[in-house]
C-alpha cells in the first residue's frame, strides 16, 4: 500500500475530493463557514495545508481581490490544486509553495512569505500537530497577521469525554448510512500515512484547549462559528 503523508488520506488523490465527501459530513458547508468568515475585501490569504485546493477556490471565487499563498508538503495535492485553480481561471491570484508549516512555525524566515496577511486559513491539517506545535503555529499565524486580520481554522476535535466520544462517531455513523455511503467501499482507498516533518497520525485537541491556545497566541476574540459533532470551525481575530 503506498505511504502517504498525514492529510492525504487516499492512496488516490483523484479519490480525494469525493472520498472526503462521503467520509466527513457537512464537509462544503464547514469550509463555507470557513469562507463567509473572512471579509470579501482580504487581498492577502495565506492557507495552510492547502489539499486539493478546496478552500482556495471557494475563498477566490468569494475574495475578487484575493492572493491565496497556499503552503502544503504534498507536491502531488500541490500539483492537484494548481490544475484545478488554472481550470477555474484563478492561476494568477493562487501562489502553491511546497513547505511544511510546521518549519514555518519554527523558523518563519527561511520561507519568504513576509507577514501582513489579511487572513489565515487551514482545514484538516493542524489536528496532525502535537499540541505544542499546535500553539507554536498559533502564535506564528498571529504574528504574521495584519493589525485586523482573522484566523479560521476547520478541524475534527477530541471528544470531551467517552459518552460524547460514543455520541459523534454514531451520529457519523448514521449519517454515512442515510447518504447511502458504503464506508468499506470508501476506507478501501485510503492510504497508510507516516510521519512527515512536524505531522504526525491525527493529534486531536478539545475545542476548548484550541480556544485556551488562540488566546494565550494573542488573538482577543475567539469565536466558534460553527460545529457539528466533533468537527468544528473556530478562530478569531486579533482585535
Amino acid at each position: 500500500m503506498q505511504q502517504l503523508f498525514p492529510g492525504e488520506v487516499f492512496a488516490n488523490t483523484a479519490d480525494f475530493d469525493s472520498g472526503i465527501r462521503q467520509l466527513l459530513p457537512r464537509y462544503d458547508e464547514m469550509l463555507e463557514v470557513i469562507t463567509r468568515c473572512l471579509p470579501s475585501t482580504s487581498r492577502r490569504i495565506l492557507e495552510l495545508g492547502c489539499g486539493t485546493g478546496e478552500v482556495s477556490l471557494k475563498i477566490l471565487n468569494r475574495c475578487p481581490d484575493a492572493q491565496v499563498i497556499a503552503l502544503d508538503y504534498s507536491p502531488r495535492m500541490l500539483q492537484f490544486a494548481q490544475a484545478k485553480i488554472t481550470a477555474a481561471g484563478y492561476q494568477q491570484r493562487w501562489i502553491g509553495i511546497q513547505a511544511d508549516f510546521g518549519d514555518w512555525a519554527n523558523n518563519p524566515q527561511e520561507l519568504d512569505i513576509s507577514s501582513e496577511f489579511d487572513a489565515c486559513v487551514s482545514s484538516l491539517a493542524i489536528h496532525h500537530l502535537q499540541d505544542e506545535m499546535k500553539l507554536k503555529l498559533f502564535q506564528r499565524i498571529a504574528a504574521s497577521l495584519s493589525q485586523d486580520g482573522c484566523f479560521w481554522n476547520a478541524d475534527p476535535v477530541l471528544p470531551e469525554s467517552p459518552a460524547l466520544a460514543e455520541v459523534y462517531k454514531s451520529a457519523r455513523e448514521e449519517w454515512a448510512a442515510q447518504q447511502g455511503t458504503n464506508l468499506i467501499e470508501i476506507r478501501a482507498k485510503l492510504g497508510t500515512s507516516s510521519t512527515q516533518g512536524h505531522s504526525n497520525q491525527d493529534q486531536l485537541a478539545s475545542l476548548n484547549a484550541h480556544l485556551q491556545m488562540l488566546a494565550t497566541a494573542g488573538f482577543k476574540i475567539v469565536a466558534v462559528p460553527w460545529k457539528y459533532y466533533g468537527l468544528a470551525v473556530f478562530g478569531g481575530w486579533l482585535h
